[in-house]
């Protein structure tokens, strides 16, 4: 078994401390080994553009498909409406165990 959730742009992860405990986030950029660039997006998810810890976060299987580094608001809006990655969360049994 080899592991295959990978630190990159574009891929969903979930914050696991802070005032933003429990939302979702977009990986944008990676600033060196410890830190990433999130980005909500904000009108979806509620997460503002910031600098977090990688172990502030725990990464899932979504990934966001043609997110450029350094992706706007306006397109990360657009793609996470366009590949429907709510409902993606929503279905996943994390998402179940989360809501119950």
């Amino acid at each position: 078994m080899t592991f295959s959730r990978f630190v990159q742009v574009g891929r969903v992860a979930l914050i696991n401390y802070g005032e933003d405990s429990g939302k979702l986030c977009t990986i944008v950029d990676v600033v060196d080994t410890k830190r990433v660039l999130v980005d909500g997006p904000q009108s979806i998810t509620g997460i503002h553009r910031k600098v977090v810890l990688l172990k502030r976060l725990m990464l899932t299987d979504i990934v966001v498909e043609r997110c450029p580094r350094n992706a706007t608001v306006k397109s990360l809006t657009k793609a996470w409406k366009e590949q429907d990655i709510m409902n993606k969360w929503n279905g996943t049994t994390w998402a179940k165990k989360i809501a119950k």
